[in-house]
């Protein structure tokens, strides 16, 4: 009995401590998500397919569903835009998720509201949020804004928005 439990027991806590290794280690964008919510994560884990810079926190983050379950994680609202654009993909055959400011959760991103003053990882200057704020404008005026480039990376619309 003695040898069994000094063989069993470590067998058992090397077993767990690699399932916590897998667990933690889980690639979200591997994961099935027939749900088609937006998935937590951790920072510095994941990495915007875009402008390949690694999220952290939630603020300013958006998440697209594909058609086969895989989440795609951006930094910022506009690397999405421009991520589906550069992938040839249908913005309309996605599920998309955006962080809003306002209400600290995310939501549907074509239900959302933006404000193009604003600080974002990439310096598009789109936030978002779910009531509509002064001068905001709707997910469809953003994406074609961000296809256009007339957002805070381009200086002619920096300096007539901000004036800087």
């Amino acid at each position: 009995m003695k040898k069994f439990v000094l063989i069993f027991f470590p067998l058992v806590a090397l077993c767990l401590v690699a399932y916590i290794k897998y667990t933690q280690n889980l690639d979200l964008r591997e994961i099935d998500n027939k749900d088609g919510v937006a998935l937590e994560f951790q920072d510095n884990k994941i990495q915007c397919p875009q402008c390949y810079m690694y999220l952290v926190g939630k603020e300013h983050t958006a998440q697209a569903i594909d058609k086969e379950n895989k989440t795609h994680f951006f930094d910022d609202p506009g690397c999405l835009i421009l991520w589906a654009r550069d992938q040839k993909i249908d913005i309309n055959s996605l599920k998309l998720w955006v962080y809003a400011h306002d209400v600290k959760s995310y939501i549907d991103m074509r239900e959302a509201f933006f404000r193009i003053d604003e600080k974002t990882p990439m310096e598009y200057g789109f936030k978002a949020y779910k009531e509509p704020q002064e001068g905001s404008i709707n997910f469809e005026e953003m994406r074609i804004k961000m296809l256009r480039g007339e957002h805070l990376l381009n200086p002619l619309i920096r300096k007539h928005i901000l004036g800087a």
